[in-house]
Protein backbone atom coordinates (compact mmCIF):
# COMPACT_ATOMS: atom_id res chain seq x y z
CA UNK A 1 0.00 0.00 0.00
CA UNK A 2 2.81 2.31 0.99
CA UNK A 3 4.24 1.62 -2.84
CA UNK A 4 1.41 1.83 -4.47
CA UNK A 5 1.11 5.30 -2.45
CA UNK A 6 4.19 6.34 -2.82
CA UNK A 7 3.93 5.41 -7.05
CA UNK A 8 1.01 7.39 -7.46
CA UNK A 9 2.12 10.64 -5.47
CA UNK A 10 5.15 10.30 -8.71
CA UNK A 11 2.51 10.17 -11.13
CA UNK A 12 0.72 12.99 -9.42
CA UNK A 13 4.07 15.20 -9.40
CA UNK A 14 4.86 14.05 -13.24
CA UNK A 15 1.36 15.30 -14.15
CA UNK A 16 1.13 18.39 -12.70
CA UNK A 17 4.55 19.60 -13.74
CA UNK A 18 3.44 18.58 -17.36
CA UNK A 19 0.58 20.58 -17.35
CA UNK A 20 2.48 23.40 -15.52
CA UNK A 21 4.75 23.39 -18.63
CA UNK A 22 2.07 23.06 -21.50
CA UNK A 23 0.41 26.02 -20.06
CA UNK A 24 0.38 29.03 -22.64
CA UNK A 25 -0.96 32.51 -21.22
CA UNK A 26 -3.33 34.75 -23.19
CA UNK A 27 -0.33 36.77 -24.81
CA UNK A 28 1.92 33.84 -25.57
CA UNK A 29 -1.12 31.79 -27.36
CA UNK A 30 -1.98 35.34 -29.30
CA UNK A 31 1.79 35.83 -30.60
CA UNK A 32 2.14 32.37 -31.20
CA UNK A 33 -0.33 32.67 -34.02
CA UNK A 34 2.76 34.90 -35.77
CA UNK A 35 2.10 38.16 -37.99
CA UNK A 36 -1.38 37.73 -39.50
CA UNK A 37 -2.67 35.97 -36.80
CA UNK A 38 -1.83 39.06 -34.27
CA UNK A 39 -3.08 41.54 -36.70
CA UNK A 40 -6.35 39.90 -37.10
CA UNK A 41 -6.97 39.45 -32.94
CA UNK A 42 -5.78 43.18 -32.87
CA UNK A 43 -8.42 43.96 -35.75
CA UNK A 44 -11.19 42.04 -33.21
CA UNK A 45 -10.27 44.17 -30.41
CA UNK A 46 -10.22 47.55 -31.74
CA UNK A 47 -13.75 46.01 -32.69
CA UNK A 48 -14.67 45.40 -29.32
CA UNK A 49 -13.77 48.77 -27.83
CA UNK A 50 -15.60 50.14 -30.40
CA UNK A 51 -18.31 47.54 -29.52
CA UNK A 52 -17.74 48.65 -25.61
CA UNK A 53 -18.31 52.67 -26.10
CA UNK A 54 -21.40 52.52 -28.19
CA UNK A 55 -22.78 49.90 -25.69
CA UNK A 56 -22.09 51.82 -22.29
CA UNK A 57 -22.60 55.52 -24.27
CA UNK A 58 -26.07 54.30 -25.50
CA UNK A 59 -27.07 52.87 -22.63
CA UNK A 60 -26.17 55.83 -20.22
CA UNK A 61 -28.18 58.16 -22.82
CA UNK A 62 -31.40 55.71 -22.70
CA UNK A 63 -31.26 55.89 -19.15
CA UNK A 64 -31.62 59.88 -19.09
CA UNK A 65 -34.02 59.73 -21.91
CA UNK A 66 -36.26 57.40 -19.52
CA UNK A 67 -36.27 59.69 -16.58
CA UNK A 68 -39.64 61.43 -16.42
CA UNK A 69 -41.65 62.36 -13.04
CA UNK A 70 -44.44 60.49 -12.76
CA UNK A 71 -46.54 64.05 -12.24
CA UNK A 72 -45.87 65.93 -15.40
CA UNK A 73 -48.52 64.94 -17.74
CA UNK A 74 -50.95 65.86 -14.52
CA UNK A 75 -49.09 68.91 -15.03
CA UNK A 76 -49.39 69.28 -18.23
CA UNK A 77 -53.18 68.32 -18.19
CA UNK A 78 -53.74 70.75 -15.57
CA UNK A 79 -52.17 73.78 -17.59
CA UNK A 80 -53.61 73.09 -20.43
CA UNK A 81 -57.25 72.72 -19.06
CA UNK A 82 -56.80 76.08 -17.09
CA UNK A 83 -55.55 77.41 -20.65
CA UNK A 84 -51.65 78.30 -19.29
CA UNK A 85 -50.11 76.43 -22.50
CA UNK A 86 -47.07 79.07 -22.44
CA UNK A 87 -46.83 77.66 -18.49
CA UNK A 88 -46.96 74.20 -20.05
CA UNK A 89 -44.55 74.78 -22.88
CA UNK A 90 -42.09 76.14 -20.23
CA UNK A 91 -42.79 72.58 -18.13
CA UNK A 92 -41.65 70.57 -20.69
CA UNK A 93 -38.40 72.89 -21.58
CA UNK A 94 -37.37 72.23 -18.19
CA UNK A 95 -38.01 68.67 -18.30
CA UNK A 96 -36.22 68.26 -21.25
CA UNK A 97 -36.61 64.54 -22.10
CA UNK A 98 -38.22 62.39 -25.56
CA UNK A 99 -42.07 62.32 -23.55
CA UNK A 100 -41.73 66.37 -22.77
CA UNK A 101 -40.14 66.95 -26.27
CA UNK A 102 -42.93 65.22 -28.28
CA UNK A 103 -45.80 66.78 -25.86
CA UNK A 104 -44.25 70.34 -26.37
CA UNK A 105 -44.53 69.76 -30.09
CA UNK A 106 -48.37 68.85 -29.90
CA UNK A 107 -48.75 71.70 -27.72
CA UNK A 108 -47.79 73.76 -30.03
CA UNK A 109 -50.46 73.20 -32.55
CA UNK A 110 -53.21 73.33 -30.32
CA UNK A 111 -56.16 74.59 -31.46
CA UNK A 112 -55.60 72.95 -35.00
CA UNK A 113 -57.26 69.49 -35.77
CA UNK A 114 -56.51 66.91 -33.78
CA UNK A 115 -54.91 64.65 -36.72
CA UNK A 116 -52.78 67.14 -37.25
CA UNK A 117 -51.64 67.34 -33.78
CA UNK A 118 -51.37 63.73 -34.15
CA UNK A 119 -49.25 63.82 -37.12
CA UNK A 120 -46.79 66.31 -35.69
CA UNK A 121 -46.04 63.98 -32.63
CA UNK A 122 -45.40 61.06 -34.70
CA UNK A 123 -43.18 63.01 -36.91
CA UNK A 124 -41.07 64.24 -33.75
CA UNK A 125 -41.26 60.95 -32.36
CA UNK A 126 -39.86 59.36 -35.49
CA UNK A 127 -36.62 62.11 -34.76
CA UNK A 128 -36.58 61.32 -31.27
CA UNK A 129 -36.36 57.22 -32.13
CA UNK A 130 -33.58 57.95 -34.50
CA UNK A 131 -31.53 59.76 -31.97
CA UNK A 132 -31.87 56.77 -29.56
CA UNK A 133 -30.98 54.51 -31.57
CA UNK A 134 -27.95 56.28 -32.70
CA UNK A 135 -25.12 53.85 -33.73
CA UNK A 136 -26.65 50.77 -32.86
CA UNK A 137 -26.54 49.90 -35.98
CA UNK A 138 -22.99 49.49 -35.44
CA UNK A 139 -23.15 47.28 -32.71
CA UNK A 140 -25.46 44.81 -35.06
CA UNK A 141 -22.33 45.19 -37.52
CA UNK A 142 -19.74 44.07 -35.26
CA UNK A 143 -21.73 41.23 -34.02
CA UNK A 144 -22.37 39.79 -38.15
CA UNK A 145 -18.72 40.70 -39.05
CA UNK A 146 -16.30 39.89 -36.02
CA UNK A 147 -17.02 36.24 -36.77
CA UNK A 148 -16.88 36.60 -40.34
CA UNK A 149 -13.34 38.17 -39.74
CA UNK A 150 -12.21 35.65 -37.28
CA UNK A 151 -13.26 32.73 -39.78
CA UNK A 152 -10.99 34.67 -42.78
CA UNK A 153 -8.19 33.99 -40.01
CA UNK A 154 -8.92 30.62 -39.66
CA UNK A 155 -8.82 29.88 -43.40
CA UNK A 156 -5.21 32.13 -43.55
CA UNK A 157 -4.11 29.62 -40.45
CA UNK A 158 -4.90 26.63 -42.81
CA UNK A 159 -3.54 28.33 -45.65
CA UNK A 160 -0.07 28.94 -44.12
CA UNK A 161 -0.16 25.64 -42.31
CA UNK A 162 -0.76 23.94 -46.03
CA UNK A 163 2.07 26.52 -47.43
CA UNK A 164 4.44 24.97 -44.63
CA UNK A 165 3.55 20.98 -45.25
CA UNK A 166 4.61 21.49 -48.86
CA UNK A 167 7.39 23.19 -48.12
CA UNK A 168 8.56 20.21 -45.53
CA UNK A 169 9.84 17.73 -48.31
CA UNK A 170 7.45 15.06 -47.26
CA UNK A 171 7.74 15.03 -43.70
CA UNK A 172 4.98 16.09 -40.74
CA UNK A 173 6.32 18.06 -38.45
CA UNK A 174 3.82 19.30 -35.21
CA UNK A 175 6.06 22.48 -35.32
CA UNK A 176 5.72 23.29 -38.93
CA UNK A 177 2.05 23.36 -38.61
CA UNK A 178 1.58 25.09 -34.78
CA UNK A 179 1.94 28.56 -36.43
CA UNK A 180 -0.63 28.24 -38.74
CA UNK A 181 -3.23 25.84 -36.64
CA UNK A 182 -2.27 29.04 -33.76
CA UNK A 183 -3.91 31.67 -36.36
CA UNK A 184 -6.74 29.45 -37.23
CA UNK A 185 -7.94 28.51 -33.52
CA UNK A 186 -7.05 31.84 -31.73
CA UNK A 187 -8.54 34.36 -34.57
CA UNK A 188 -12.09 32.05 -34.62
CA UNK A 189 -12.43 32.13 -30.95
CA UNK A 190 -11.49 35.53 -30.73
CA UNK A 191 -13.93 36.30 -33.52
CA UNK A 192 -17.04 34.66 -31.61
CA UNK A 193 -16.06 36.35 -28.57
CA UNK A 194 -16.44 39.49 -29.62
CA UNK A 195 -19.57 38.95 -31.87
CA UNK A 196 -21.45 37.46 -28.71
CA UNK A 197 -20.72 40.32 -26.84
CA UNK A 198 -22.01 42.60 -29.42
CA UNK A 199 -24.51 40.73 -30.25
CA UNK A 200 -25.77 40.76 -26.52
CA UNK A 201 -25.02 44.56 -26.09
CA UNK A 202 -27.13 45.15 -29.34
CA UNK A 203 -30.19 43.11 -27.98
CA UNK A 204 -30.22 44.57 -24.51
CA UNK A 205 -29.78 47.95 -26.08
CA UNK A 206 -33.05 47.58 -28.53
CA UNK A 207 -35.11 46.02 -25.23
CA UNK A 208 -34.30 49.62 -23.23
CA UNK A 209 -35.01 51.66 -26.37
CA UNK A 210 -38.38 50.02 -27.32
CA UNK A 211 -39.22 50.62 -23.41
CA UNK A 212 -38.63 54.35 -23.67
CA UNK A 213 -40.71 54.23 -26.85
CA UNK A 214 -43.58 52.61 -25.56
CA UNK A 215 -43.41 55.54 -22.78
CA UNK A 216 -43.08 57.84 -25.54
CA UNK A 217 -46.49 56.65 -27.07
CA UNK A 218 -48.50 56.38 -23.83
CA UNK A 219 -47.87 59.58 -23.14
CA UNK A 220 -48.62 61.21 -26.45
CA UNK A 221 -52.13 59.29 -26.53
CA UNK A 222 -52.54 60.27 -23.03
CA UNK A 223 -52.21 63.96 -24.23
CA UNK A 224 -54.45 63.46 -27.46
CA UNK A 225 -56.58 61.41 -25.34
CA UNK A 226 -56.98 64.56 -23.03
CA UNK A 227 -57.48 67.50 -25.61
CA UNK A 228 -60.08 65.08 -26.96
CA UNK A 229 -62.22 64.85 -23.56
CA UNK A 230 -65.54 67.14 -24.23
CA UNK A 231 -64.85 70.68 -21.94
Amino acid sequence: MILQSNIQDNVDNLTDGESVEKTLSIIELITSGGTSGMVIILILFLLLIVATYIYFERIFAIKAASKVDSNFMNQIKDHVSNGKVESAQMLCAQVNSPVSRLIAKGITRIGKPLEDINTAIENAGRLEIYSLEKNVSVLATISGVAPMIGFLGTVIGMILSIFELANAGGTIQMDVLASGLYTAMTTTVGGLIVGIIAYVAYNHIVVRTNKVVYQMEANSVEFLDHLNEPI
